[in-house]
C-alpha cells in the first residue's frame, strides 16, 4: 500500500516537474530519474517479499516436520515407559521366584539329609525281608536289592528317583502276596541241583514238582527247608493250570503253616 502511494505521487510529480522545467526553459528530453528509482525499489521489494514467503514456507515445512517427529517421539516414549514397567514387573517376579527357589533348595538340602538315612534303612529292611521270606525268585529279588544299593552312591540319580525306585521295589514285594505264579527254577546246590517246576500261591504256599511229576514237595516255613509230600501232587497240577490261566480259579488244597503264638 505504501509503495502504491509513492508510485502515484511519482507519476503526478513527473509532469509537473517537466512543465516547470519547460516553463523555465530547461531541456525537456531529460529522463525522469525519480521514476526509475521507484521502479527499481518496487522490484527489489517484490523480490524480497517472494524470498520472505519462500523462507516462511520453508520454516512452516520444517515446523510441521519437527512437530511430527515430536509427536512420534512422545508416542515412542510412552511405549518405552509401558515396556519398562512390564520389564520391571517381570524382574520383580523373577526375584521373588529366585527367593522361593533358594528357600526350596535349603529345604531340599535339609530333606536330603533326613531322607538319605531313611532310604538306607529301607534297603536294609528290604534285604533282610528277602533273606527271611519264602525262597521264591531269590536271584531276581536279591539282584533288585543289590542294584538299589549301588544306586544310592550315584550322584547322577536324584533323591526323588532313588526314593521312587525303592518304593517301587516295596510295591513289587507287596504284589507277590496277591498273585499266583508258576515257573521253573533250580532246586538244590551243586551236584544235587535239579530243575523243577515251582508253584507260588501268594506267600501262603510254595510247592515244587519234578519235571517228570514223580516227586512233589513244599517249603516248610517254620523249618526253613523243603519237605517231600506226594499228597499235594494233584493240587500242584491244578494250581499250575490256574497260574497259567488254563483253567478258572478254584479251591486248592495246599500246605499252610500253622500260625505261632507271638512271644512277648
Amino acid at each position: 500500500m505504501r509503495w502504491g502511494v509513492a508510485l502515484a505521487c511519482a507519476f503526478w510529480w513527473a509532469p509537473v516537474t517537466a512543465a516547470a522545467q519547460s516553463s523555465e526553459g530547461a531541456p525537456a528530453s531529460k529522463p525522469p530519474i525519480a521514476l526509475d528509482r521507484v521502479l527499481k525499489e518496487q522490484i527489489g521489494a517484490d523480490d524480497a517479499s517472494r524470498a520472505s514467503q519462500e523462507r516462511i514456507n520453508q520454516l512452516d515445512d520444517e515446523t510441521q516436520k519437527l512437530l511430527s517427529e515430536y509427536r512420534r517421539a512422545l508416542s515412542d516414549a510412552e511405549s518405552y515407559t509401558i515396556y519398562a514397567n512390564q520389564l520391571a514387573a517381570q524382574i520383580e517376579s523373577q526375584y521373588q521366584e529366585m527367593n522361593a527357589m533358594q528357600q526350596q533348595l535349603v529345604e531340599v538340602e535339609a530333606t536330603s539329609r533326613e531322607i538319605a538315612p531313611l532310604m538306607q534303612r529301607m534297603l536294609e529292611t528290604l534285604e533282610l525281608f528277602v533273606a527271611l521270606d519264602v525262597p521264591f525268585l531269590l536271584e531276581e529279588r536279591r539282584s533288585r536289592v543289590t542294584k538299589l544299593q549301588g544306586m544310592m552312591a550315584r550322584a547322577d540319580v536324584t533323591i526323588s528317583e532313588k526314593y521312587r525306585r525303592i518304593i517301587e521295589a516295596y510295591q513289587v514285594e507287596m504284589d507277590y502276596g496277591r498273585t499266583i505264579e508258576a515257573y521253573e527254577a533250580k532246586l538244590g546246590d551243586d551236584a544235587d541241583a535239579r530243575t523243577v517246576a515251582i508253584l507260588r500261591v501268594g506267600r501262603v504256599a510254595l510247592l515244587y514238582q519234578t519235571l517228570d511229576g514223580k516227586e512233589t514237595g513244599y517249603w516248610a516255613a517254620h523249618e526253613k527247608r523243603w519237605v517231600v509230600d506226594a499228597e499235594y501232587r494233584e493240587s500242584f497240577k491244578e494250581g499250575v493250570a490256574v497260574a497259567k490261566k488254563a483253567r478258572a480259579p478254584e479251591m486248592l488244597i495246599l500246605p499252610v503253616p500253622v500260625p505261632k503264638e507271638a512271644r512277648s
